[in-house]
């Protein structure tokens, strides 16, 4: 039997979601689901990038993905009493991808966290006033371009240049993401998987706190 990420990206959606809807009734891990669903968007990031898939099909891999997540979304189980902590969410400007923060956002929300998920290609200014109007304490900021690294320093530094660098933490994602690009961009920490989202999110709102 052919894998999700081998649907996705073959494009077989029928099967693709009713696969999901029968390894869900099993009780199979919803986040390894949504992750073998994220190799498939891999693959066709791929096969576009060396032509041999088309804008159309990104848009029908994004599609079905996002119809993946509704129905997984429910099944995602967390910690929910965490006060309904804030944190911010967004795609650094030069940057429109939007899958990787959106699966992030879900498994905050489901956590228990208040995520103000401010969008893609913002602008450090979005995220000041996101802050500022919320008080949160953390911020993530996705990136799935090596060219948005100067995009996520920018957002650093106007939080440096707000006074308010002290008063949050940063954590990064993304695929080209690393503990270099972290240091690089002076963020506090980068994450590499959904559910590293939520380990520090803990343990960096402990540390802020």
């Amino acid at each position: 039997m052919a894998g999700l990420d081998v649907l996705l990206s073959d494009f077989k959606e029928e099967e693709f979601l009713l696969q999901i809807k029968q390894r869900l009734d099993d009780q199979e891990e919803p986040l390894a689901l949504i992750e073998e669903c994220q190799k498939g968007m891999e693959t066709v990031g791929k096969l576009f990038e060396t032509k041999q898939y088309f804008i159309s099909d990104l848009i029908m891999s994004a599609a079905m993905f996002g119809s993946a997540m509704e129905i997984i979304g429910p099944y995602l189980k967390g910690d929910r009493d965490k006060g309904g902590q804030a944190v911010v969410m967004g795609t650094a400007k030069g940057d429109v991808h939007d899958i990787g923060k959106n699966i992030v956002v879900t498994v905050l929300r489901c956590n228990g966290y208040d995520v103000i998920d401010v969008g893609i290609d913002a602008p450090a200014s979005k995220f000041i006033e996101a802050v500022k109007a919320s008080g949160a304490k953390l911020v993530g900021i996705s990136g799935l371009l090596t060219t948005t690294f100067a995009s996520m320093k920018d957002i650093v530094d106007a939080f440096k240049a707000e006074g308010l660098r002290d008063q949050v933490k940063i954590m990064i994602g993304g695929g080209p993401t690393d503990e270099r690009a972290c240091e690089m961009i002076g963020a506090d920490a980068v994450g590499f998987i959904a559910m590293d989202a939520v380990t520090l999110a803990q343990k960096l709102l402990r540390e802020v706190n």
